[in-house]
């Protein structure tokens, strides 16, 4: 069988509309905010944390049939968080979240992935991210407004 000689990598940035100011829009993009909003979301963390975005923390995710680890790679307290993230065999790389005020009273999130793939699966896999990444944060602001009105 014929090694995997590297896949793509990608930088995709976008950005998602928050109707809420940046203290309270930054904690829907932490470990345990993201359980607000995203179905299926259950980060596991391997010891008990207080703050989930204390540089060094470590959680993994289940989701698709895959597990991914993350871990807490820096961060600006109420404003910006950085992640770094592995899906063994599949793709790795960095997210980031900085969430800024809008002047609307709301918040501007941009999100930045930066994935290589890790195998020919993880390529295919990460092309398609790539391509359907804008609807991909659609469905992150859809799914935070849900949320916003359901919590009134």
């Amino acid at each position: 069988m014929k090694e995997f000689a590297g896949g793509p990598q990608y930088t995709l940035t976008g950005q998602v509309m928050v109707t809420l100011p940046p203290e309270e829009a930054f904690s829907l993009f932490t470990p345990r905010g993201e359980e607000l909003w995203v179905r299926g979301w259950e980060p596991r963390f391997p010891l008990p944390v207080d703050d989930d975005t204390v540089p060094g923390t470590v959680f993994e995710t289940r989701a698709h049939d895959e597990t991914t680890i993350w871990v807490v790679i820096d961060r600006e307290e109420g404003r910006r968080v950085s992640y770094a993230r592995v899906t063994p065999g599949k793709r790795a790389g960095t997210v980031t979240v900085t969430v800024l005020a809008n002047g609307r009273g709301g918040s501007t999130a941009e999100v930045t992935y930066r994935l290589t793939a890790l195998s020919p699966e993880g390529e295919r896999e990460l092309n398609e991210f790539a391509d359907e990444y804008q609807d991909f944060l659609k469905s992150w602001e859809e799914a935070i407004a849900e949320y916003g009105a359901n919590r009134s």
